[in-house]
């Protein structure tokens, strides 16, 4: 398979509108991890500029795991945006620290609750997209395909990470890794190229911003 086949191939059937909105949501989300690399609060502004984008194009494209994350991170962009804001001496940049066991359990809880409601979602998906109709559909599980159970698993892992993200927690990074890279394929899968190479620079700027936010921590911070 070739580069044509691989990139370009499937942005042959999109309209010239779909592909500038998905490459202006791709710079502004790799804009919003950047400032996130940075403890720059700027984060919040670009991030909901590309997760509202975001929302358009996965409705569009099937991905309701993915879509509903995205229209979670837009309000959980304002939830942050003032939690930093209150957190900041500046209002630019702010402190992080380590995640404590509360807190630990419960992103554990948020990840099992997120998985339980998407997996709800995903079973009435052919109801949803036939306009809240039951004529002439049924719901269930089997119209699932591998795409689908990957987009509900990163779906509650992006979840975690966006809510230790808004606490200013270290580990938020570790979240955003793990469903980064499982994007990469699913993405691809579903023809986002562009999308799918911008999971690819996520998965390297989530590496650096732990080893940014690490390095920063406070003396007893680390030590914990």
């Amino acid at each position: 398979m070739n580069f044509h086949e691989l990139f370009l191939a499937p942005y042959e059937s999109y309209t010239t509108f779909q592909i500038i909105l998905e490459i202006t949501a791709t710079f502004f989300g790799i804009a919003s991890v950047y400032f996130s690399i940075k403890k720059n609060i700027w984060v919040y502004p670009t991030g909901i500029i590309s997760t509202a984008l975001y929302v358009y194009i996965l409705l569009k494209f099937g991905l309701l795991g993915d879509m509903l994350i995205n229209f979670y991170y837009t309000v959980m962009s304002v939830y942050g945006w003032i939690l930093w804001s209150r957190s900041s001496e500046d209002h630019i940049h702010v402190e992080v620290s380590r995640t404590r066991r509360k807190e630990w359990y419960f992103s554990a809880t948020l990840f099992i609750i997120s998985l339980i409601l998407i997996t709800v979602v995903y079973y009435y998906k052919p109801f949803i997209e036939n306009g809240f109709s039951m004529n002439g559909i049924s719901v269930g599980m089997d119209h699932l395909d591998w795409a689908n159970w990957l987009d509900v698993f990163t779906t509650a892992v992006f979840l975690v990470g966006m809510w230790l993200m808004a606490k200013r927690k270290l580990e938020n990074w570790i979240f955003w890794i793990i469903g980064d890279v499982l994007c990469i394929p699913m993405m691809m899968y579903k023809g986002l190229n562009i999308t799918s190479l911008q999971y690819v620079v996520f998965t390297v700027m989530a590496v650096i911003g732990y080893l940014e936010w690490r390095r920063s921590l406070k003396p007893e911070e680390e030590r914990n």
